[in-house]
């Protein structure tokens, strides 16, 4: 698979070595970007399908770039640096790189890393997308669940008698079942109950 990669690098010489084992494996690699532009707007303008950064140490604003571009237009991010510190590593992976890699840039390991990369980044989303998923189904079902307790207040209705009236009046009007209850407790706002 032929991905669309852009290459962020400050020396020449070595941003030649990751282009050659880019194209080497079939990748198509946007033009090499120097380290201090706008890495945010490069992406937005580029389109790219990953990110690969190389640098001595990734700067504050590099990582504040990666977690913007992170945080508004996910994509795989492989990161190679010398520092090997910690602190640096834990900044980076919070940030949203997918793979840091220490000690050089070898180019004939390049492409295993990125399949890495690219792995890690894909089971990331799917956990983030269980996640939200999660919180709005239980967000839903507490705006169900004070709804029902409204009808079974005003009603004097049971709990699986509000969880039917409900069901009835979404079935009814071919909405969804929270939307019916988000009706039923704004109408109670309404009325000032």
């Amino acid at each position: 698979m032929s991905l669309r990669i852009l290459v962020v690098d400050r020396h020449a010489e070595r941003a030649k070595q990751v282009v050659r084992a880019l194209e080497g494996v079939g990748h198509e690699v946007t033009p090499v970007i120097r380290a201090n532009v706008d890495l945010y707007r490069e992406v937005q303008v580029r389109a790219p399908d990953v990110i690969v950064v190389s640098m001595d140490s990734p700067s504050r604003d590099t990582l504040e770039s990666i977690q913007a571009i992170t945080a508004g237009q996910p994509r795989p991010i492989v990161m190679f640096s010398n520092a090997a510190d910690e602190e640096t590593i834990h900044s980076a992976i919070r940030a949203g790189v997918s793979a840091y890699v220490v000690d050089g840039l070898q180019p004939h390991r390049l492409k295993a890393i990125m399949d890495v990369a690219i792995a890690r980044f894909r089971e990331f989303q799917a956990l983030r997308q269980e996640l939200h998923q999660a919180r709005q189904s239980l967000a839903e079902r507490k705006v169900i669940d004070r709804a029902k307790g409204i009808l079974m207040k005003t009603r004097g209705l049971s709990e699986d008698e509000a969880y039917t009236a409900l069901r009835k009046m979404a079935m009814a009007r071919n909405r969804k079942l929270v939307e019916i209850a988000e009706s039923v407790i704004t109408a109670l706002d309404l009325l000032g109950s």
